[in-house]
Protein backbone atom coordinates (compact mmCIF):
# COMPACT_ATOMS: atom_id res chain seq x y z
CA UNK A 1 0.00 0.00 0.00
CA UNK A 2 2.80 2.19 0.95
CA UNK A 3 4.37 1.92 -2.19
CA UNK A 4 1.43 2.54 -4.45
CA UNK A 5 0.77 5.69 -2.12
CA UNK A 6 4.53 6.84 -2.88
CA UNK A 7 4.38 6.41 -6.67
CA UNK A 8 0.76 7.77 -7.20
CA UNK A 9 1.02 11.84 -8.60
CA UNK A 10 -1.64 14.51 -7.64
CA UNK A 11 -2.89 14.03 -11.07
CA UNK A 12 -3.64 10.11 -10.74
CA UNK A 13 -6.39 10.50 -8.74
CA UNK A 14 -8.84 9.23 -10.05
CA UNK A 15 -7.03 5.81 -11.69
CA UNK A 16 -6.18 5.67 -8.19
CA UNK A 17 -9.53 5.80 -7.25
CA UNK A 18 -10.10 2.92 -9.76
CA UNK A 19 -7.25 0.72 -8.86
CA UNK A 20 -9.01 0.18 -5.28
CA UNK A 21 -10.57 -2.69 -5.50
CA UNK A 22 -13.80 -1.18 -3.84
CA UNK A 23 -16.60 -3.18 -3.02
CA UNK A 24 -19.76 -2.10 -5.24
CA UNK A 25 -22.99 -0.95 -3.57
CA UNK A 26 -25.54 -3.46 -3.64
CA UNK A 27 -27.95 -2.49 -6.43
CA UNK A 28 -30.52 -3.96 -3.96
CA UNK A 29 -33.31 -1.92 -3.31
CA UNK A 30 -34.56 -1.16 0.34
CA UNK A 31 -37.46 -0.23 -0.93
CA UNK A 32 -39.30 1.67 -4.13
CA UNK A 33 -40.78 4.14 -1.59
CA UNK A 34 -37.64 5.72 -0.71
CA UNK A 35 -35.96 5.25 -3.75
CA UNK A 36 -36.33 8.96 -4.41
CA UNK A 37 -33.96 10.30 -1.21
CA UNK A 38 -30.68 7.42 -1.52
CA UNK A 39 -27.57 9.48 -2.28
CA UNK A 40 -24.71 7.76 -0.97
CA UNK A 41 -22.37 6.25 -3.24
CA UNK A 42 -19.94 4.27 -1.26
CA UNK A 43 -20.21 2.30 1.81
CA UNK A 44 -18.70 2.76 5.08
CA UNK A 45 -15.61 0.13 4.71
CA UNK A 46 -14.90 2.45 1.64
CA UNK A 47 -14.57 5.47 3.63
CA UNK A 48 -12.89 3.97 6.16
CA UNK A 49 -9.98 2.90 3.47
CA UNK A 50 -10.04 5.88 1.48
CA UNK A 51 -9.26 7.76 4.40
CA UNK A 52 -6.44 5.31 5.44
CA UNK A 53 -4.84 5.46 1.93
CA UNK A 54 -4.73 9.54 2.26
CA UNK A 55 -3.02 9.24 5.47
CA UNK A 56 -0.36 6.88 4.70
CA UNK A 57 0.62 8.68 1.45
CA UNK A 58 0.46 11.99 3.46
CA UNK A 59 3.07 10.20 5.90
CA UNK A 60 5.21 9.01 2.76
CA UNK A 61 5.17 12.19 1.17
CA UNK A 62 6.69 13.80 4.67
CA UNK A 63 9.51 11.37 4.98
CA UNK A 64 10.35 11.69 1.11
CA UNK A 65 10.54 15.31 1.42
CA UNK A 66 12.25 14.67 4.77
CA UNK A 67 15.02 12.68 2.93
CA UNK A 68 15.03 15.41 0.13
CA UNK A 69 15.84 18.29 2.74
CA UNK A 70 18.61 16.51 4.30
CA UNK A 71 20.34 15.39 0.45
CA UNK A 72 19.97 18.89 -0.19
CA UNK A 73 21.39 20.63 2.88
CA UNK A 74 24.59 18.11 3.12
CA UNK A 75 24.64 18.55 -1.18
CA UNK A 76 24.40 23.26 -0.44
CA UNK A 77 27.27 22.58 2.37
CA UNK A 78 29.07 20.59 0.17
CA UNK A 79 28.93 22.57 -2.85
CA UNK A 80 29.08 25.58 -0.88
CA UNK A 81 32.56 24.26 0.38
CA UNK A 82 33.93 23.25 -2.54
CA UNK A 83 32.76 26.53 -4.27
CA UNK A 84 34.69 28.53 -1.53
CA UNK A 85 37.80 25.98 -2.00
CA UNK A 86 37.63 26.75 -5.56
CA UNK A 87 37.32 29.98 -5.56
CA UNK A 88 40.37 30.46 -2.86
CA UNK A 89 42.40 28.53 -4.85
CA UNK A 90 41.82 30.72 -8.00
CA UNK A 91 42.46 33.83 -6.32
CA UNK A 92 45.68 32.55 -4.71
CA UNK A 93 46.56 31.34 -8.47
CA UNK A 94 45.30 34.47 -9.63
CA UNK A 95 48.16 36.24 -6.61
CA UNK A 96 50.64 34.14 -8.06
CA UNK A 97 50.47 34.98 -11.40
CA UNK A 98 50.35 38.44 -10.67
CA UNK A 99 53.80 37.89 -8.96
CA UNK A 100 54.92 35.87 -12.31
CA UNK A 101 53.35 38.87 -14.33
CA UNK A 102 55.36 41.72 -12.13
CA UNK A 103 58.99 39.34 -11.86
CA UNK A 104 58.47 39.24 -15.58
CA UNK A 105 57.59 43.29 -15.73
CA UNK A 106 60.67 43.86 -13.69
CA UNK A 107 62.97 41.91 -15.78
CA UNK A 108 62.07 43.37 -19.15
CA UNK A 109 62.22 47.08 -17.08
CA UNK A 110 65.49 46.07 -16.33
CA UNK A 111 66.50 45.37 -19.77
CA UNK A 112 64.18 48.19 -21.52
CA UNK A 113 66.20 50.43 -19.28
CA UNK A 114 69.73 49.08 -19.80
CA UNK A 115 69.17 49.44 -23.81
CA UNK A 116 67.48 52.80 -23.55
CA UNK A 117 71.05 53.40 -21.59
CA UNK A 118 72.94 51.37 -24.17
CA UNK A 119 71.15 53.43 -27.03
CA UNK A 120 71.65 56.30 -25.46
CA UNK A 121 75.94 55.85 -25.41
CA UNK A 122 75.59 54.73 -28.81
CA UNK A 123 74.05 57.74 -29.68
CA UNK A 124 77.14 60.11 -28.52
CA UNK A 125 79.24 57.85 -29.74
CA UNK A 126 77.71 58.13 -32.90
CA UNK A 127 77.91 61.79 -32.89
CA UNK A 128 81.55 61.45 -31.86
CA UNK A 129 82.33 59.18 -34.54
CA UNK A 130 81.11 61.83 -36.80
CA UNK A 131 82.60 64.81 -35.53
CA UNK A 132 86.10 62.82 -35.33
CA UNK A 133 85.00 62.01 -39.32
CA UNK A 134 84.58 65.45 -40.22
CA UNK A 135 87.07 66.73 -38.10
CA UNK A 136 89.90 64.23 -40.32
CA UNK A 137 89.03 66.69 -42.86
CA UNK A 138 91.54 69.39 -41.76
CA UNK A 139 94.65 67.08 -41.70
CA UNK A 140 94.08 65.70 -44.57
CA UNK A 141 93.23 69.51 -45.97
CA UNK A 142 96.17 70.34 -44.47
CA UNK A 143 98.56 67.79 -45.55
CA UNK A 144 97.49 67.66 -49.26
CA UNK A 145 98.33 71.47 -49.29
CA UNK A 146 101.48 71.18 -47.50
CA UNK A 147 102.72 68.99 -50.36
CA UNK A 148 101.20 70.89 -53.39
CA UNK A 149 102.88 74.07 -51.64
CA UNK A 150 105.94 72.09 -51.68
CA UNK A 151 105.97 71.19 -55.33
CA UNK A 152 106.76 74.75 -56.14
CA UNK A 153 110.03 74.48 -55.15
CA UNK A 154 112.70 74.95 -57.45
CA UNK A 155 116.10 73.83 -58.64
CA UNK A 156 117.89 71.29 -56.52
CA UNK A 157 115.52 72.10 -53.46
CA UNK A 158 112.53 70.19 -55.20
CA UNK A 159 113.97 66.72 -53.60
CA UNK A 160 112.24 63.59 -51.55
CA UNK A 161 112.97 64.87 -48.24
CA UNK A 162 112.17 63.21 -44.88
CA UNK A 163 109.26 66.12 -44.78
CA UNK A 164 107.75 64.37 -47.86
CA UNK A 165 107.88 60.94 -46.58
CA UNK A 166 106.08 61.84 -43.59
CA UNK A 167 103.64 63.94 -45.04
CA UNK A 168 102.75 60.82 -47.30
CA UNK A 169 102.32 58.71 -44.87
CA UNK A 170 100.43 61.48 -43.05
CA UNK A 171 98.07 61.53 -45.58
CA UNK A 172 98.06 57.45 -45.90
CA UNK A 173 97.29 57.46 -42.38
CA UNK A 174 93.97 59.79 -42.67
CA UNK A 175 92.55 57.89 -45.36
CA UNK A 176 92.61 54.81 -43.64
CA UNK A 177 91.86 56.31 -40.47
CA UNK A 178 88.67 57.41 -42.49
CA UNK A 179 87.85 54.17 -43.40
CA UNK A 180 88.09 52.96 -40.13
CA UNK A 181 85.98 55.80 -38.29
CA UNK A 182 83.24 54.94 -41.19
CA UNK A 183 83.11 51.63 -40.84
CA UNK A 184 82.68 52.05 -37.01
CA UNK A 185 80.03 54.84 -37.69
CA UNK A 186 78.32 51.64 -39.88
CA UNK A 187 78.35 49.35 -37.31
CA UNK A 188 77.41 52.22 -34.57
CA UNK A 189 74.38 52.98 -36.90
CA UNK A 190 73.08 49.34 -36.94
CA UNK A 191 73.72 48.32 -33.28
CA UNK A 192 71.70 51.54 -32.40
CA UNK A 193 68.87 50.01 -34.48
CA UNK A 194 69.11 46.78 -32.96
CA UNK A 195 68.76 47.70 -30.17
CA UNK A 196 65.61 49.89 -30.66
CA UNK A 197 63.87 47.25 -32.19
CA UNK A 198 64.70 44.98 -29.34
CA UNK A 199 63.49 47.70 -27.24
CA UNK A 200 59.94 48.20 -28.95
CA UNK A 201 59.47 44.39 -28.46
CA UNK A 202 60.28 44.35 -24.82
CA UNK A 203 57.78 47.61 -24.43
CA UNK A 204 55.08 45.62 -26.40
CA UNK A 205 55.80 42.68 -23.95
CA UNK A 206 55.93 44.80 -21.00
CA UNK A 207 52.57 46.42 -22.23
CA UNK A 208 51.31 43.30 -23.21
CA UNK A 209 51.93 42.32 -18.85
CA UNK A 210 50.35 45.46 -17.72
CA UNK A 211 47.03 44.90 -19.37
CA UNK A 212 47.43 41.54 -18.27
CA UNK A 213 48.46 42.22 -14.88
CA UNK A 214 45.80 45.04 -14.49
CA UNK A 215 43.25 42.36 -15.20
CA UNK A 216 44.28 39.70 -13.54
CA UNK A 217 44.44 42.27 -10.23
CA UNK A 218 40.72 43.13 -11.07
CA UNK A 219 40.20 39.74 -11.19
CA UNK A 220 41.62 39.02 -7.48
CA UNK A 221 39.44 41.23 -6.65
CA UNK A 222 36.11 40.11 -7.48
CA UNK A 223 34.59 38.50 -4.54
CA UNK A 224 30.92 37.13 -4.35
CA UNK A 225 29.13 40.67 -2.68
CA UNK A 226 30.62 42.50 -5.93
CA UNK A 227 28.65 44.47 -7.70
CA UNK A 228 30.28 44.71 -10.58
CA UNK A 229 30.20 41.03 -11.90
CA UNK A 230 27.50 39.03 -14.24
CA UNK A 231 27.12 35.88 -16.32
CA UNK A 232 29.19 35.30 -19.37
CA UNK A 233 27.60 31.86 -20.70
CA UNK A 234 30.48 31.48 -22.94
CA UNK A 235 33.60 32.90 -21.04
CA UNK A 236 33.85 28.85 -20.09
CA UNK A 237 34.88 27.72 -23.87
CA UNK A 238 38.18 27.07 -25.07
CA UNK A 239 39.36 30.00 -26.64
CA UNK A 240 41.87 29.73 -30.27
CA UNK A 241 45.32 30.21 -30.01
CA UNK A 242 46.07 30.23 -26.55
CA UNK A 243 49.44 29.57 -25.41
CA UNK A 244 50.37 27.39 -22.32
CA UNK A 245 52.60 28.76 -19.49
CA UNK A 246 55.60 27.05 -20.79
CA UNK A 247 54.96 28.92 -24.05
CA UNK A 248 54.21 31.93 -22.50
CA UNK A 249 57.69 31.82 -20.44
CA UNK A 250 59.56 30.74 -23.23
CA UNK A 251 58.18 33.78 -24.97
CA UNK A 252 59.42 36.62 -22.39
CA UNK A 253 62.83 34.23 -22.04
CA UNK A 254 63.44 34.91 -25.76
CA UNK A 255 62.77 38.54 -25.64
CA UNK A 256 65.56 38.90 -22.38
CA UNK A 257 67.81 36.88 -24.14
CA UNK A 258 67.52 38.72 -27.25
CA UNK A 259 68.07 41.68 -25.12
CA UNK A 260 71.23 40.85 -23.37
CA UNK A 261 72.61 39.71 -26.68
CA UNK A 262 72.17 43.30 -27.71
CA UNK A 263 73.30 44.63 -24.45
CA UNK A 264 76.72 42.39 -24.44
CA UNK A 265 76.79 43.38 -28.43
CA UNK A 266 76.29 47.27 -27.60
CA UNK A 267 78.92 46.73 -24.36
CA UNK A 268 81.91 45.43 -26.61
CA UNK A 269 81.00 47.98 -29.61
CA UNK A 270 81.13 50.79 -27.26
CA UNK A 271 84.59 49.68 -25.70
CA UNK A 272 85.64 49.07 -29.54
CA UNK A 273 84.38 52.85 -30.33
CA UNK A 274 85.72 54.33 -27.40
CA UNK A 275 89.60 52.46 -28.33
CA UNK A 276 89.39 53.40 -32.06
CA UNK A 277 88.08 57.23 -31.21
CA UNK A 278 91.30 56.96 -28.80
CA UNK A 279 93.98 55.17 -31.25
CA UNK A 280 93.13 57.48 -34.16
CA UNK A 281 93.50 60.49 -32.64
CA UNK A 282 96.77 59.51 -31.02
CA UNK A 283 97.65 58.21 -33.98
CA UNK A 284 97.16 61.22 -36.04
CA UNK A 285 99.08 63.35 -33.17
CA UNK A 286 101.81 61.43 -32.87
CA UNK A 287 102.05 61.59 -36.71
CA UNK A 288 102.11 65.16 -36.90
CA UNK A 289 104.28 65.57 -34.26
CA UNK A 290 106.52 63.70 -36.80
CA UNK A 291 105.85 65.81 -39.50
CA UNK A 292 106.36 69.00 -37.53
CA UNK A 293 109.66 67.60 -36.23
CA UNK A 294 110.87 66.94 -39.70
CA UNK A 295 109.42 70.10 -41.17
CA UNK A 296 111.76 71.81 -37.92
CA UNK A 297 114.90 69.89 -38.69
CA UNK A 298 114.45 70.67 -42.43
CA UNK A 299 113.81 74.03 -41.84
CA UNK A 300 116.84 74.11 -39.99
CA UNK A 301 118.83 72.28 -42.35
CA UNK A 302 117.76 75.05 -45.16
CA UNK A 303 118.54 78.03 -42.56
CA UNK A 304 122.01 76.18 -41.89
CA UNK A 305 122.54 75.86 -45.66
CA UNK A 306 121.73 79.35 -46.50
CA UNK A 307 124.01 80.56 -44.04
CA UNK A 308 126.79 78.87 -45.73
CA UNK A 309 125.97 79.94 -48.80
CA UNK A 310 125.61 83.60 -48.32
CA UNK A 311 128.95 83.05 -46.32
CA UNK A 312 130.49 81.70 -48.96
CA UNK A 313 128.40 84.75 -51.20
CA UNK A 314 130.39 86.60 -49.31
CA UNK A 315 133.70 85.08 -49.76
CA UNK A 316 133.38 85.16 -53.41
CA UNK A 317 131.88 88.53 -53.42
CA UNK A 318 135.50 89.47 -51.35
CA UNK A 319 137.19 87.60 -54.32
CA UNK A 320 135.05 89.50 -57.24
CA UNK A 321 136.42 92.30 -55.58
CA UNK A 322 140.15 91.39 -55.28
CA UNK A 323 140.41 89.84 -57.99
CA UNK A 324 138.90 92.72 -60.33
CA UNK A 325 141.47 94.86 -58.41
CA UNK A 326 143.92 92.28 -59.21
CA UNK A 327 143.11 92.15 -63.21
CA UNK A 328 142.99 96.25 -62.53
CA UNK A 329 146.89 95.58 -61.64
CA UNK A 330 147.80 93.71 -63.93
CA UNK A 331 146.50 95.44 -66.61
CA UNK A 332 148.18 98.65 -64.78
CA UNK A 333 151.32 97.08 -65.18
CA UNK A 334 151.43 96.31 -68.67
CA UNK A 335 150.54 99.97 -69.43
CA UNK A 336 153.42 100.55 -67.47
CA UNK A 337 155.67 98.29 -69.18
CA UNK A 338 154.80 100.00 -72.25
CA UNK A 339 157.01 103.22 -71.50
CA UNK A 340 160.38 101.19 -70.37
CA UNK A 341 159.61 99.24 -73.90
CA UNK A 342 159.48 102.11 -76.12
CA UNK A 343 162.04 103.59 -74.59
CA UNK A 344 164.67 100.67 -74.93
CA UNK A 345 163.04 100.25 -78.58
CA UNK A 346 163.37 103.45 -79.17
CA UNK A 347 167.25 103.27 -78.33
CA UNK A 348 168.12 100.12 -79.89
CA UNK A 349 166.12 101.77 -83.14
CA UNK A 350 168.35 104.92 -82.90
CA UNK A 351 171.67 103.55 -82.01
CA UNK A 352 170.89 101.06 -85.43
CA UNK A 353 171.50 104.02 -87.17
CA UNK A 354 175.25 104.17 -86.32
CA UNK A 355 177.79 104.46 -89.35
CA UNK A 356 180.29 101.84 -90.41
CA UNK A 357 182.23 99.82 -87.48
CA UNK A 358 180.18 101.91 -85.26
CA UNK A 359 177.76 99.77 -85.04
CA UNK A 360 179.25 97.27 -82.95
CA UNK A 361 177.72 94.87 -80.28
CA UNK A 362 178.87 96.80 -77.28
CA UNK A 363 177.55 96.84 -74.03
CA UNK A 364 175.12 99.25 -74.04
CA UNK A 365 173.79 97.42 -77.51
CA UNK A 366 173.87 93.96 -75.26
CA UNK A 367 172.17 95.31 -72.38
CA UNK A 368 169.14 97.21 -74.39
CA UNK A 369 168.52 93.77 -76.07
CA UNK A 370 168.37 92.28 -72.70
CA UNK A 371 166.17 95.34 -71.81
CA UNK A 372 164.03 94.88 -74.70
CA UNK A 373 164.07 91.08 -74.33
CA UNK A 374 163.17 91.12 -70.40
CA UNK A 375 160.36 94.04 -70.88
CA UNK A 376 158.70 91.30 -73.57
CA UNK A 377 158.72 88.80 -71.81
CA UNK A 378 157.78 90.35 -68.49
CA UNK A 379 154.67 91.49 -70.48
CA UNK A 380 153.94 88.31 -72.13
CA UNK A 381 153.93 86.74 -68.23
CA UNK A 382 152.00 89.67 -67.44
CA UNK A 383 149.26 89.60 -70.09
CA UNK A 384 149.00 85.41 -69.91
CA UNK A 385 148.27 85.92 -65.65
CA UNK A 386 145.99 88.56 -67.23
CA UNK A 387 144.15 86.22 -68.91
CA UNK A 388 144.39 83.95 -66.21
CA UNK A 389 142.57 86.35 -63.60
CA UNK A 390 140.04 87.59 -66.09
CA UNK A 391 139.12 83.32 -66.49
CA UNK A 392 139.47 83.08 -62.47
CA UNK A 393 137.04 86.54 -62.23
CA UNK A 394 134.23 85.44 -64.53
CA UNK A 395 134.59 81.88 -62.96
CA UNK A 396 133.78 83.49 -59.50
CA UNK A 397 131.06 85.36 -61.57
CA UNK A 398 129.47 82.14 -62.73
CA UNK A 399 129.84 80.92 -59.04
CA UNK A 400 128.23 84.56 -57.70
CA UNK A 401 125.48 83.78 -59.95
CA UNK A 402 125.06 80.27 -58.75
CA UNK A 403 125.53 80.92 -55.36
CA UNK A 404 123.13 83.71 -55.59
CA UNK A 405 120.67 81.39 -57.50
CA UNK A 406 120.85 78.24 -54.83
CA UNK A 407 120.46 81.24 -52.02
CA UNK A 408 117.24 82.12 -53.51
CA UNK A 409 115.97 78.81 -53.82
CA UNK A 410 116.72 78.41 -50.48
CA UNK A 411 114.68 81.10 -49.17
CA UNK A 412 111.92 79.90 -51.91
CA UNK A 413 112.23 76.63 -49.97
CA UNK A 414 112.16 78.30 -46.62
CA UNK A 415 109.14 80.59 -47.20
CA UNK A 416 107.49 77.79 -48.37
CA UNK A 417 107.89 75.45 -45.37
CA UNK A 418 108.43 77.86 -42.81
CA UNK A 419 105.90 80.28 -43.48
CA UNK A 420 103.56 78.42 -45.50
CA UNK A 421 103.54 74.81 -44.66
CA UNK A 422 103.92 75.25 -40.21
CA UNK A 423 101.75 78.48 -40.37
CA UNK A 424 98.82 76.72 -41.88
CA UNK A 425 99.61 73.18 -39.80
CA UNK A 426 99.06 75.47 -36.48
CA UNK A 427 95.21 75.10 -37.56
CA UNK A 428 95.52 70.98 -36.97
CA UNK A 429 92.93 69.68 -34.44
CA UNK A 430 93.72 69.01 -31.01
CA UNK A 431 93.42 65.45 -29.53
CA UNK A 432 89.88 66.24 -27.83
CA UNK A 433 88.86 67.70 -31.38
CA UNK A 434 90.10 64.26 -33.27
CA UNK A 435 88.57 62.67 -30.50
CA UNK A 436 85.04 63.74 -31.14
CA UNK A 437 84.24 66.48 -28.62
Amino acid sequence: MSAQVLSARPGDGARAEESLDYPRYSATSAGLATAGYRSAKYTPGQWFANNRAVLDRAAAESASAEQIQRVSKALRAETEATGALLQTDGTRNLGARLQDIHFGKSELERHITRLLADTERLATLKRRLEKALHATEIPFAIATDNLTCRERRSGPDLVQDRVEEELLKEVELIKSIQALLKKTLDQTISQIRLNRNAQQVLECDWSDKQEAYSLDDECGRYRNTSTNTQHHANSATAHHQVCDVDGWMQFTLSNVAQAEREEEASAALCVLCERVLQETAEDLQAQSDAVNKAFTQRCHELTHSKSQLELQLKQVLEQISSQERNISSLQQAVFDKEAPLRVAQSRLHTRAQRPNMELCRDPPQISLLGEVQQISGSVCVLQQQLCEARDSLARLEENRMLLEKDIGCKTHSLLIDREKCIKHRTLYPTVLTLSGY
